[in-house]
């Protein structure tokens, strides 16, 4: 809440106090409708019945007391039950001045630390479209939780053992003939994930000769000799044989080293990274004490379970009867080492809803182990990205792989510019970087502007476009700014304190009060984990300037005090765009 809207709330709480004996904890102040007089509306319908008038009257003599009570307001409207309240113009130009002095958008330092776990990718294959949409999310919302005040720590857990790993690791003893990245041209990451399609592709091969055999589809499908080995491989590596595990490190190694070129491209990064190769122990350390103390359940197989029937779930596998971890084992290792690491007050998991399940039951099980950190934990859970070809599927080798499409934006951002003339005097390095900053610009933001909870579908010739709800139209409004601040400069014009100046037009009176509530917008993201509630602030933040800038002058007005005070509304505007992108992963060019 802003400073304007405390003020307001606490003499609309002592007016109805004083006019109807009625004592609110909580004012909440919306923000007027277009179509209406007003910045501010107030709805009174809650206070009618104690109140014992009718809610039109009652937001009648609430509006005069107002008005009678208060500097800052300049008019009120009435409609229904609702109170309309306008300010005066010279309480908007004070506010803009003290914006432009503040050093810092961040709000003030709270107490709490918040961990934010995302990107989790598989050491079996090279990220693909999902992964952007889960480490944009996951970096953004760790940046806007730091200007909201929390102490925050990113982290990324990589599932670097398992079952799926073997798959590509066994697919390579069998046919990779020693490739190398080096000897391949392939980054690591994708030289791995085509052993895990070759993998795929000869499990079906087997699973279709079992069938001919007489064989039903689920029992080929186990009985499969390339899985056994698998799974065999499996165990190996967790009995520690010496040559399934210099394998598993050396395909690690060049997993490790693609991820690195593809998280520098993204422009996202981490604290600490664990990896369940070092949490599965641990993971089973905690199944054998739940199943001392009765949280666990054994089968007769040797599996362990847990069951949660009372909480309107059902068993849940913690341990496979060969004595091989499972997710949520390690899942619940790593919950105890980052509690360990950090203390912190909250756990955020930045994965997508396939997995809506299985966080429900991790956060029970942890419940149940009476756990110091299972409070506080959150899955921050997001939708699918889908093309217009259909979901995507690795193990087929159909995904839309995160560098190619990185590049393909990039790439987009220099044909679209280049047809535009946008980059007139530019070096060859300033045009690459913008053609950079326009394409992961573009991608980020069409991935961030839509509800995280949402499914989505990924137009990358929609979110490339210098019109509308677009990364790019909000970088071009930020240029523009600049450009408008260079000629200033060019004219020795400089900028002085606001002073006594209430002269608004409407269109600059809606662009204070967008700046106004930026704070407002940083905290109910934080709040709600939504980086859509910034970006779309963002669009609408540059919109509202571009309707300024096409119906007032700014550089070509003749009063001197308009003057300054339209380029002080702009440094603001600019600044406030810079910032707010800049919680999404995205850079403010400064010329296009």
């Amino acid at each position: 809440m802003s400073a304007i809207q405390k003020e307001l709330s606490q003499l609309i709480q002592k007016g109805l106090k004083e006019l109807f004996s009625l004592s609110v904890e909580e004012i909440i102040l919306q923000e007027t409708k277009k179509e209406f007089e007003g910045q501010y509306t107030l709805v009174v319908f809650p206070f009618s019945k104690e109140a014992k008038m009718a809610p039109p009257m009652l937001a009648n003599q609430l509006g005069e007391y107002l008005k009678s009570n208060c500097d800052l307001v300049k008019s009120i409207q009435v409609v229904q039950g609702f109170l309309n309240i306008s300010l005066k113009n010279e309480v908007w130009t004070k506010i803009l001045q003290e914006l432009s002095f503040q050093k810092s958008f961040d709000l003030a330092t709270k107490s709490e630390k918040v961990l934010i776990e995302y990107s989790s990718p598989n050491t079996n294959k090279p990220l693909h479209l999902g992964h952007l949409r889960n480490n944009f999310l996951g970096y953004s919302v760790a940046q806007i939780l730091k200007s909201a005040g929390y102490d925050v720590v990113k982290t990324n857990l990589v599932n670097d053992r398992g079952i799926h790993i073997c798959k590509s690791m066994l697919a390579y003893q069998l046919f990779g003939n020693n490739e190398t990245p080096e000897t391949s041209g392939l980054k690591g990451d994708h030289l791995v994930g085509k052993y895990y399609v070759a993998f795929d592709k000869a499990y079906k091969k087997e699973i279709d000769t079992l069938l001919l055999t007489g064989l039903d589809e689920e029992s080929a499908k186990k009985e499969a000799p390339i899985l056994k080995q698998a799974q065999e491989m499996l165990l190996k590596w967790e009995q520690g044989d010496k040559e399934v595990v210099a394998l598993w490190e050396t395909m690690n190694n060049w997993v490790f080293e693609g991820f690195a070129a593809s998280y520098k491209v993204m422009g996202v990064d981490f604290d600490k990274t664990y990896r369940e190769s070092n949490t599965y122990l641990l993971g089973k350390e905690l199944v054998q004490e739940g199943l001392n103390s009765g949280v666990f359940f054994q089968k007769e197989d040797g599996s362990v379970w847990i069951d949660l029937t009372d909480e309107g779930l059902d068993q849940k596998l913690v341990l496979r009867k060969d004595g091989t971890s499972v997710y949520i084992t390690q899942d619940m290792g790593t919950a105890q080492l980052k509690y360990e690491d950090f203390k912190a007050s909250q756990s955020v998991y930045v994965v997508g809803n396939e997995q809506d399940y299985h966080f429900e039951v991790l956060f029970h099980i942890l419940k149940k182990l009476n756990k110091p950190f299972s409070n506080g934990n959150y899955h921050l859970s997001y939708g699918m990205v889908d093309l217009p070809s259909g979901k995507m599927k690795s193990r087929e080798g159909t995904v839309v792989d995160a560098d190619d499409l990185m590049a393909e934006m990039v790439q987009t951002a220099k044909d679209r510019t280049l047809e535009l003339g946008k980059i007139e005097g530019f070096s060859e390095k300033e045009s690459n970087e913008l053609f950079n900053d326009l394409g992961l610009g573009a991608l980020k933001y069409f991935l961030l502007k839509v509800d995280p909870k949402k499914r989505m579908l990924f137009n990358p010739e929609e979110s490339i476009d210098f019109q509308g709800n677009t990364g790019p139209f909000i970088q071009y409004t930020h240029a523009r700014i600049c450009s408008i601040q260079r000629k200033a400069q060019e004219q020795n014009i400089t900028q002085e304190p606001i002073g006594n100046f209430d002269q608004l037009e409407n269109c600059e009176l809606e662009l204070i009060f967008l700046l106004n509530d930026y704070s407002n917008k940083i905290d109910e993201s934080a709040k709600n984990f939504a980086p859509s509630v910034i970006a779309n602030y963002a669009f609408e933040l540059a919109k509202q300037f571009n309707k300024f800038y096409n119906e007032l002058s700014i550089l070509n007005e003749e009063d001197g005090k308009k003057k300054n005070f339209r380029l002080i509304l702009a440094d603001q505007t600019r600044k406030t765009i810079q910032h707010s992108i800049s919680l999404l992963g995205i850079k403010a060019p400064i010329r296009m």
